[in-house]
């Protein structure tokens, strides 16, 4: 078979003559030795979501939000700067961003403040829902972003906790005044399912909800500030855990104008605590788990779908209230980019994996400490390199995702492997593969480390690999994606490889190590190859 590693190196071009050098210098010497894992390909007419290659986005809880992206448009941390870059250079559409949360939901805006945070009560009381008072610098330092790492689009949320809307009216205000064309949407309120247990209003219904919906909504149209909703630009209702969307849309959110209907899961809670449940890290390496995971809102996201109304899961991880002992390891590295595909062949338009304060185990990142974000010497969470890998997966223009069902994976709990095909916009041939290796060495029955993929002949005639591994599913730092791991500053060091492989025509094995995983692009070759080369880096360390 002849395949090969093509590397590439940062801040210099490969001419073709040392290509040829590479290929010879760096061909493959791994094996596998378990049985191979048939691939077949269904080709044309797959039905499916026409997903776009901004599928994933990044969402922010507000209360640490200055902590991360600096106090002003002048202080932004250049490691943060360098994260947000290493995924807009790999779509072609604006990078997806949200700020929201609870903590957005019981905020206070005042639009005389200077400063972009301030904390109004104890972090400690309740560390899932941080008071705080926000002022316009928030959008300013939003905005300022965008300029840095290239095109961004903001969904910003509006407060539904107070039953006066004042509040809310001057963020929609402020926000579109501030961000215009970056601003993608305004979700009214924040899992207001939960608003009746957590005490915010005792006995709160989907019927009340809806009433208070149409209440924000003339109050967004009559502001002192003229009409902030004159385009379809609000979503919601971003409920989680006591509501299903099908019973809020047939509850009579379905007859306002909205721009997206959008929804919030976590795999696991430990709001109460660490148990046996959340903190198994062999849930996180069962695809079995991945489709009911991501199906839980099945009916209301086929409703939203027949209605042409596009659904986000605008926070997903994998533990809720702070994540647990797995949330930070290479196990929900992989789990996370499972369940985002899985999101995507399940109709879903988007999903936004969700950061928080320093010390959350499932973050993508942390500054040295809240005080010092400006420095370098960040780390680097291991689901970072699942939204790295997820950012070069999605084809621009649009892209169909479906679940291959590998070695029975979608109902056999013992397959330890998974895979998706990715599609054309118009369903009729598949551009491209993901493949899992979910090896567990502590686990007598796994089958060895890596395996063979076999894709079947006439699929294509080449192929390029780009891999994501790391010695073990319990690993949280020695992580790497095509060759490369996060620097201390955000940037990514080490050589960028790619292995291409040249006799497919007639079927061909792709090698994933285990534990680890693979996205193959087909008829990919290194001279108009679709994945992403070079540095991505804005702000490289001197």
């Amino acid at each position: 078979m002849n395949s090969f590693i093509l590397p590439t190196f940062r801040h210099s071009f490969v001419s073709l003559s040392l290509v040829f050098t590479f290929l010879s210098a760096f061909s493959c010497s791994c094996r596998a030795s378990q049985v191979p894992v048939p691939v077949t390909i269904q080709q044309g007419d797959v039905p499916g979501t026409v997903v776009q290659d901004n599928f994933l986005g990044i969402s922010f809880e507000l209360y640490p939000f200055n902590t991360l992206w600096g106090e002003s448009p002048q202080q932004m941390p250049t490691a943060m700067e360098n994260y947000l870059s290493n995924l807009r250079a790999r779509i072609e559409s604006p990078l997806r961003i949200r700020i929201g949360g609870n903590s957005m939901d019981s905020a206070v805006y005042v639009p005389t403040q200077t400063e972009m945070i301030v904390v109004t009560g104890d972090p400690a009381a309740d560390p899932d829902d941080v008071p705080v008072d926000f002022g316009p610098m928030l959008f300013k330092v939003l905005d300022a972003m965008g300029n840095v790492v290239g095109q961004m689009e903001f969904i910003v949320g509006l407060s539904m906790r107070s039953s006066n809307y004042t509040n809310a009216v001057e963020v929609a205000g402020d926000t579109r005044k501030i961000l215009g064309h970056r601003l993608d949407a305004m979700l009214l309120g924040n899992e207001p399912d939960l608003y009746a247990s957590n005490g915010v209003h005792l006995g709160y219904t989907i019927q009340e909800y809806i009433t208070d919906v149409g209440t924000m909504l003339q109050d967004l149209r009559n502001s002192p500030y003229g009409d902030l909703i004159p385009d379809t630009i609000v979503g919601g209702p971003t409920i989680c855990c006591d509501w299903n969307l099908s019973d809020v849309l047939s509850a009579g959110l379905s007859q306002y104008p909205y721009k997206y209907y959008t929804v919030q899961h976590y795999a696991k809670s430990i709001c109460s605590g660490p148990n046996a449940s959340n903190e198994n890290i062999t849930y996180f390496v069962s695809h079995v788990n991945v489709p009911m995971y991501t199906n839980w809102q099945k009916q209301g996201v086929q409703m939203a779908n027949d209605a042409r109304t596009p659904v986000l899961v605008t926070e997903y991880n994998t533990v809720s209230c702070g994540g647990s002992n797995v949330s930070d390891t290479f196990a929900a590295t992989l789990w996370a980019i499972d369940a985002g595909l899985n999101y995507a062949s399940s109709g879903m338009s988007g999903a936004y994996i969700h950061t928080r304060e320093y010390g959350i185990l499932y973050n993508l990142f942390d500054p040295p400490s809240p005080e010092t974000s400006t420095e370098p010497n960040w780390r680097t969470g291991s689901p970072y390199y699942a939204a790295l890998f997820l950012s070069e997966t999605f084809i621009a223009g649009g892209s169909i995702v479906v679940d291959l069902n590998l070695n029975n994976s979608i109902y056999d709990p013992a397959a330890t492997v998974a895979g998706y095909a990715l599609y054309d916009k118009a369903g009729t041939k598949a551009k491209r593969l993901v493949f899992f290796n979910y090896y567990r060495a502590d686990d007598a029955g796994s089958e060895s480390a890596a395996r063979n993929f076999t894709l079947e002949g006439g699929l294509a005639t080449t192929a390029g690999v780009r891999i994501l591994a790391a010695p073990s599913i319990y690993e949280r730092t020695d992580i790497s994606w095509a060759g490369q791991t996060v620097g201390l500053n955000g940037e990514l060091d080490g050589t960028q490889t790619t292995k291409y492989h040249y006799d497919c025509a007639m079927g061909c094995n792709i090698t994933v190590p285990g534990p680890g995983a693979a996205l193959v692009l087909l008829d990919d070759v290194p001279d108009d190859s679709a994945f992403f080369f070079g540095s991505s880096a804005v702000a490289p360390l001197s």
